[in-house]
């Protein structure tokens, strides 16, 4: 296994299925009394959070925790000494002189992560940086689909909104694309980056002549503080025309799914109906991001043999 997660360019196709195989073998600990593991015992993982964070954070922290490692939470706020001036490169030397064997790393600025990755001796796992990528959203994306489609070849999949400012659509399109999934972009022509016509996705500003082909739906936030400028007339005229509401969902296909990586703007990008509708997958996503940052910590810091499939499984199977 690789030893820093920065990019989903990063992994091959068999790559990702070894992670989502191995995330299926870990799901069923959390559904049991005892729901730990003692792999990365004696080892220590710090989450390393420049920007708020509700899912992603306690996510990784759950994560670790449940393969028995220590946690350190860290967060750039007035308690740390982030607040007196101390540079990412000081923080990350502070880290690094502690010992610990994993930065779960979330900034505002894009290529954080990879500067990260050249300062220290841990394993890094990008939870997010600037517009950039946020590779375990999409891992736990593709893990949540696989559980309704038996592949993803010739799946159709759209991405609605805020492309421009989303991490979450940059590393989507590569694994999804990867995978073998056709993927459509779907938003205004200012959300939309003009690189994206080099992702391997179709562009459309129509979600109308789109939806009723998709696969799958899956929205964005707009993310207003990421804006410098009124990229669009209004948020209501944004919900009139790229929003999903139970209208545009009655013209989706019986088995499609809609999706979304949170926080919600319920009544923008979707409607609160349709958000909490059979169709909907988004709670599904979240409890699954669980059992993939489980596959990853667990094949990046214990498990990096080619047997390791099968050795979680014994594992797991001794908690029965």
């Amino acid at each position: 296994m690789i030893k820093h997660l920065l990019s989903m360019d990063q992994l091959s196709a068999d790559q990702i299925t070894h992670v989502l195989d191995t995330a299926e073998q870990l799901r069923s600990v959390t559904d049991r009394p005892i729901k730990k593991l003692p792999t990365l015992r004696g080892r220590t993982v710090c989450n390393l959070f420049y920007e708020a964070s509700t899912r992603t954070r306690i996510s990784f922290e759950l994560a670790a925790k449940r393969l028995s490692a220590d946690v350190i939470n860290f967060s750039a706020d007035s308690k740390s000494s982030v607040a007196k001036g101390e540079s990412f490169k000081d923080t990350a030397w502070t880290l690094e002189a502690m010992g610990v064997d994993a930065i779960i790393v979330r900034h505002g600025s894009s290529g954080a992560p990879h500067q990260l990755a050249r300062w220290v001796k841990a394993s890094v796992l990008n939870a997010g940086d600037g517009s950039h990528e946020h590779p375990t959203q999409a891992l736990l994306d593709l893990f949540s689909i696989r559980q309704h489609f038996k592949d993803f070849e010739a799946l159709k999949v759209a991405i609605v909104g805020d492309i421009l400012h989303s991490r979450v659509a940059r590393s989507n399109v590569k694994g999804l694309v990867t995978m073998g999934a056709d993927v459509t972009l779907v938003g205004p022509p200012t959300l939309i980056p003009a690189q994206a016509t080099r992702w391997g996705a179709t562009i459309s500003h129509d979600l109308d002549s789109v939806i009723g082909d998709a696969d799958i739906c899956y929205l964005l936030r707009v993310q207003k503080e990421r804006q410098n400028e009124q990229l669009f007339p209004s948020l209501r005229e944004y919900a009139a025309l790229w929003g999903l509401d139970s209208r545009r969902q009655a013209r989706m296909k019986p088995d499609s799914l809609v999706m979304h990586p949170g926080p919600m703007n319920r009544g923008v990008e979707i409607s609160a109906d349709v958000s909490e509708s059979p169709r909907s997958i988004i709670l599904d996503q979240v409890a699954n991001g669980l059992a993939v940052r489980m596959s990853l910590l667990y094949l990046m810091l214990g498990g990096d043999r080619p047997d390791s499939t099968e050795t979680v499984r014994e594992l797991t199977e001794q908690l029965v």
